[in-house]
């Protein structure tokens, strides 16, 4: 039978990524998220609390098939719900596979063999009408999940129309009629079909005569139908996931621990990590004798800062991230880039100084011109140091047309060869200019997470970085959300698994941590 081919896509512009996030927090999750951490900070200082706050996690143990496929209808259920509530163009489309992949190559093949035996069955004399009887009960089982549970009057008129036991008879008896059944498949699907498919009904119904070209359409007009379908029931249970996604997606994820053992390792070392850093940074107090414990929300904030900073190379997401793993990698990129962005500017007004003050024009199609220029600089066959030769060669041309427009002297071979050296040696992690830009874009990130209302800080950037102010108030504003909906979810967790590192951890052990004000509770 043909194969159906589907896919589920997320296609969204950078401003709309992450809106339903925060739209969901503001309208229902607020009341939740705030419970759920008060919950969690409960569990610090107590070794109970309420029982829908602490999650659970299951000691070794055998895994049986069963409870595999279990595991992986949760995992798919979370990130399926997860991706329609975080993302608002997420739909489902019909599977466009690279023209050159071999999946396409397997798909086509078994596609032309499947109509070519249909049209020699249909060609032979008498004709065979085995392959058009399984097509023909297919169609029926797609047309009949196409119905709501009510309508019983066209359930049945489809079941006795296309009944296979009646067709089989008249293929017996040389009186079945393949192209009425046709006409009134076509018929059908008009009548369940969405209005934006009636243009292919229209064609359908003005489908040459040859019965296999026939039904070849009408299957990819039935694809069409599925996920218009789906698209649909996606369309209606946004607004349920708005307020019930936080509970629905803790939930699928406490059936994965309860199923998998070790579900939380590498959340756990992720956390352990920042825990042993924020320790061996700590100031000791000389009056205690012993450095400050950091708190909860400290280490919570400090390690969802990391994640921007994360190599992807190396270490896998912790399990509590994955579902966000590619809309985090796009952040951390874009972010790339305009710190790159940034520190080339900062580079060029400090070295040429006075000439180029006071252009804003100017400032922004250098800007533009060096953000183009360094897109893709994620990738890893990306010559960074090579690619700010061009720029720097691309820079000087546009400085010296905008000097000599207003009769300032060009750059001297000289200054354009310090400029240039300067613009590459950011390659360096110890470059200054590097560093100073890092720091205070790490800085901005942590007051965002750290404020209960970080969108009022979203437009207040550090100094030095106000060529990138606009990009930093973007990606600012998604991460935020995506924490902010991932604390909502996996809080319980964090909250359980901070508080047996710390109550393990010497020498705080057996000492209840202490939140400072900035450590309160974060929603949007």
């Amino acid at each position: 039978m043909p194969l159906n081919d589907e896919r589920l896509t997320s296609t969204s512009s950078g401003e709309d990524q992450g809106s339903d996030v925060d739209s969901s927090s503001d309208r229902c999750d607020s009341m939740t998220l705030t419970s759920d951490l008060d919950c969690s900070r409960e569990s610090f200082t107590s070794d109970s609390s309420s029982k829908h706050c602490t999650p659970s996690s299951s000691p070794p143990k055998t895994i049986t098939l069963d409870e595999v496929m279990d595991t992986a209808k949760d995992l798919f259920n979370l990130s399926i719900s997860h991706e329609i509530t975080v993302n608002p163009s997420f739909h489902v489309d019909r599977d466009s596979l690279r023209q050159d992949g071999l999946l396409k190559v397997v798909r086509d093949n078994l596609h032309k063999a499947f109509w070519d035996i249909l049209e020699a069955e249909l060609n032979n004399d008498p004709p065979e009408y085995e392959q058009a009887i399984r097509l023909l009960g297919e169609i029926r089982e797609i047309l009949l999940s196409f119905l709501n549970p009510g309508a019983n009057r066209m359930r049945t008129q489809i079941m006795e129309v296309l009944d296979m036991d009646l067709i089989r008879q008249q293929v017996d008896n040389d009186a079945v009629d393949i192209k009425g059944l046709a006409s009134y498949i076509i018929t059908t699907m008009g009548k369940m079909c969405a209005p934006v498919r009636d243009e292919e009904i229209k064609k359908l119904k003005e489908s040459p005569e040859n019965i296999v070209t026939l039904f070849r359409e009408i299957f990819r007009v039935l694809d069409l139908m599925k996920a218009d379908m789906v698209n649909h029931s996606i369309k209606s249970l946004k607004p349920v996931l708005a307020c019930h996604g936080v509970e629905y997606e803790r939930a699928r994820f406490q059936s994965i621990l309860d199923a998998v053992p070790n579900s939380l390792d590498r959340t756990t070392s992720w956390m352990k990590s920042v825990l042993e850093e924020l320790l061996s940074a700590a100031v000791p107090q000389e009056q205690k004798g012993q450095p400050p414990v950091p708190g909860p929300f400290q280490i919570l904030n400090a390690a969802f800062l990391r994640i921007l900073t994360w190599d992807y190379n190396k270490n896998l997401l912790p399990e509590t991230l994955v579902t966000d793993e590619t809309r985090l990698q796009e952040i951390q990129w874009q972010l790339q880039r305009s710190q790159a962005v940034n520190e080339v500017l900062l580079i060029i007004f400090s070295t040429i100084g006075g000439p180029i003050e006071g252009l804003p024009s100017l400032s922004d199609r250098l800007k533009k011109m060096i953000s183009v220029l360094l897109d893709g600089m994620h990738r890893p066959d990306f010559n960074l140091e090579k690619s700010l030769e061009g720029v720097s060669a691309q820079i000087c041309c546009e400085l010296n047309k905008s000097l000599t427009e207003r009769d300032y002297p060009a750059l001297s071979p000289a200054l354009q060869t310090t400029l240039t050296g300067q613009i590459c040696s950011i390659t360096q992690k110890d470059n200054p200019i590097r560093t100073l830009v890092e720091d205070r874009v790490q800085q901005y990130f942590k007051a965002l997470i750290c404020d209960p209302k970080p969108r009022v800080k979203l437009e207040q950037v550090p100094a030095g970085l106000a060529a990138v102010k606009p990009e930093l108030a973007m990606l600012g504003a998604k991460f935020i959300s995506l924490v902010n909906y991932n604390k909502a979810v996996y809080g319980p967790f964090y909250a359980d698994i901070i508080r047996k590192l710390m109550f393990s951890s010497s020498p705080a052990a057996g000492r209840p941590p202490q939140d400072t004000a900035q450590d309160s509770v974060v929603s949007n």
